[in-house]
């Protein structure tokens, strides 16, 4: 049975597909890793067609689907049973399906900028989480050099204890020039410093379940 890594974030802009594209090639090189696109927006699947495009439809290293409303809780489980990892991207604004993707995830997966207005804005996931009786993890993404706000300073969110993983993830251009050509910086730059913090996140993950 697959280990299920739902990203969520229903704050928008917070890098929620492009962390789950990442995280989903780098399991890949040593994975069977299926990715469920549920965000009705789309942008995961954009990519993803860019990716056929550049690679081929059989060379793309992954399994895609993507799905929305009740279609998404029977793509889960078939997904899971053909696979080691499932990657789902959940939709920002819609509670019924971040319920659907949050309900079987081993991990839940909340990218944030290390801002506290954007870490405040967290709280909306975290109460979803909550419902579902999971216990998230933070992950700090566009970090900047100098960012003020570390994992050491967040410890709970209103009435949510917080965790927070030690793998950040700097605001590096590698990710956006990379997911434009429907690849990821582990392939366009795999010595690059955005490559690496992947590489090390996706294995902080993976020992947390």
């Amino acid at each position: 049975m697959a280990k299920i890594f739902t990203i969520a974030q229903q704050k928008g802009g917070a890098g929620k597909s492009t962390l789950a594209a990442t995280l989903a090639v780098a399991w890949a090189k040593r994975k069977s890793v299926a990715v469920l696109d549920i965000d009705p927006q789309g942008s995961l699947s954009a990519w993803y067609k860019v990716r056929e495009a550049a690679l081929g439809e059989d060379k793309t290293g992954l399994t895609f689907e993507a799905v929305t409303g009740w279609r998404a809780a029977r793509a889960v489980e078939k997904l899971a049973a053909d696979h080691d990892i499932v990657v789902i991207d959940s939709p920002p604004h819609a509670d019924t399906d971040a319920k659907i993707a949050i309900r079987p995830a081993d991990l839940v997966v909340i990218p944030t900028q290390p801002s506290p207005l954007d870490v405040w804005a967290t709280e909306p996931t975290l109460a979803l989480a909550a419902k579902e009786k999971t216990t998230p993890l933070i992950v700090l993404n566009r970090v900047l050099p100098r960012a003020n706000l570390t994992a050491r300073m967040i410890t709970r969110l209103g009435d949510y204890e917080v965790r927070v993983a030690k793998s950040t993830l700097g605001n590096r251009v590698a990710h956006p020039d990379a997911m434009a050509h429907g690849l990821t910086a582990t392939e366009t730059k795999p010595a690059s410093t955005a490559a690496k913090e992947i590489r090390a996140l996706a294995t902080e993950l993976l020992k947390k379940v």
